[in-house]
C-alpha cells in the first residue's frame, strides 16, 4: 500500500482500531488452534501467516500516523511515568521494596474502574435480564478437587541457574518454534509442519519431554545458561479457613466456579425456566510469572445455561 492511498486523520485511527480488533480476534484464533488436538498444521500456520499480515498492516499504519502527526508516537516509558505521576496506579507496599507484579488503583482509575464495570452491566446485565451473584472470593478444597483444580490446574516451570527466576517452560517452547519459522522462511512445508505439531503439543508434554524439546531448540535462560528441570507448579493460592488450620481452601481461581455451583438456587430463582443468564463481576487468583510491566485484570464472566442430556442429573446433585 502507497503512502498516498494510506487514510489520514479520524479515517486513519477507526483503520487502525479495526487492525487491532481484529488482530485480538485472529490471536485468539490462533491459541484456539494450537491447543485443539484436531488441529492440524496447515490450518494452524495459515491462522499464524494472517495474524502476521495484520500486524504488519497495523504496525505500517502506525508509523505513517506517527510520521504525519508527531504526537500520535505512542512512548511506553513516559506513559508508565505518567500514569505512575498521576496515581492511576502506584506500586503495592511501595514504602517496604514493593512486590514484582503487584499494584494498587490510584482515585482516578477507581472512578474509570466503576465506569467500565457500570457500562458492562446495563449492556450485558440489565438489557438481557441476567441473574447476577457475587461470590465469595475463598473456595473450600473440595469443590476445587471435583472440578479438578487441585491435581490439574498447574504450569510446568523452568528456573534460570544464576538468577533463580522462574518461567514457563510450554511458552518458552511456542515462542523458540514461532522465532525459528518466522526467521527461516523458505523452510520445507514438511519440515514447518513437523514444528508446528511440536508447537500444537507443547502444554501437553511431560516434564521429562519439555525438557528434551527446550534443549532441542536451544532454548537459554537470561544468563545464557540452560534452563533448570521442568516443574509443576499449581496456580492456586493456598490457605486455611478458620483458627484449627484443618480446613483447606483457595483463593478462587476463576469466577465462573460461584456460578456453577449455585446452579440449582439460580434455576430456582429464574421460576425453573430455561434457558437463562448469570453474571458476575470480580476478580480471579492466579500465582505464576510476575510482571514488572502493568497488566490489569478484572474477570468478567457470563454463563448462558441451556437445556440439554444432564440437566435432569444436574437438578438431582
Amino acid at each position: 500500500m502507497s503512502s498516498s492511498a494510506l487514510p489520514t486523520g479520524s479515517a486513519l485511527q477507526d483503520e487502525i482500531d479495526s487492525l487491532n480488533a481484529q488482530i485480538t480476534k485472529q490471536g485468539a484464533l490462533v491459541r484456539t488452534l494450537k491447543k485443539e488436538s484436531s488441529s492440524n498444521a496447515d490450518e494452524i500456520g495459515a491462522a499464524v501467516e494472517a495474524l502476521k499480515q495484520l500486524k504488519l498492516q497495523a504496525d505500517t499504519l502506525r508509523k505513517h500516523q506517527e510520521a504525519s502527526d508527531p504526537t500520535k508516537s505512542f512512548n511506553r516509558k513516559v506513559f508508565d511515568e505518567l500514569i505512575l505521576r498521576k496515581m492511576f496506579i502506584v506500586p503495592s507496599f511501595e514504602i517496604h521494596g514493593g512486590v514484582k507484579g503487584l499494584f494498587d488503583l490510584g482515585p482516578p482509575a477507581c472512578a474509570l474502574k466503576a465506569a467500565m464495570v457500570d457500562a458492562w452491566r446495563k449492556h450485558f446485565v440489565l438489557t438481557e435480564s441476567m441473574l447476577e451473584m457475587e461470590c465469595t472470593c475463598l473456595t473450600p478444597e473440595v469443590v476445587l478437587k471435583t472440578s479438578g483444580h487441585v491435581d490439574r490446574f498447574t504450569d510446568l516451570m523452568v528456573k534460570d541457574p544464576v538468577s533463580g527466576e522462574c518461567f514457563r517452560a510450554d511458552k518458552l517452547l511456542e515462542d523458540a518454534i514461532d522465532e525459528l519459522i518466522e526467521n527461516n522462511p523458505d523452510m520445507p512445508s514438511e519440515e514447518r509442519e513437523g514444528h508446528l505439531r511440536i508447537q500444537i503439543q507443547a502444554d501437553a508434554f511431560s516434564p521429562v519431554e519439555l525438557d528434551g524439546q527446550l534443549a532441542k531448540y536451544g532454548c537459554k535462560a537470561p544468563s545464557g545458561e540452560a534452563y533448570g528441570p521442568s516443574f509443576p507448579f499449581n496456580l492456586m493460592f493456598k490457605t486455611s479457613i478458620g483458627p484449627e488450620g484443618t480446613s483447606v481452601g483457595y483463593l478462587r481461581p476463576e469466577t465462573a466456579q460461584g456460578l456453577f455451583v449455585n446452579f440449582r438456587r439460580l434455576l430456582d430463582a429464574n421460576s425453573q425456566k430455561m434457558p437463562f443468564a448469570a453474571a458476575q463481576i470480580g476478580l480471579g487468583f492466579r500465582n505464576g510469572e510476575t510482571r514488572s510491566a502493568v497488566v490489569m485484570v478484572q474477570l468478567y464472566v457470563l454463563q448462558y445455561v441451556c437445556k440439554c442430556p444432564i440437566y435432569e442429573k444436574m437438578l438431582t446433585l
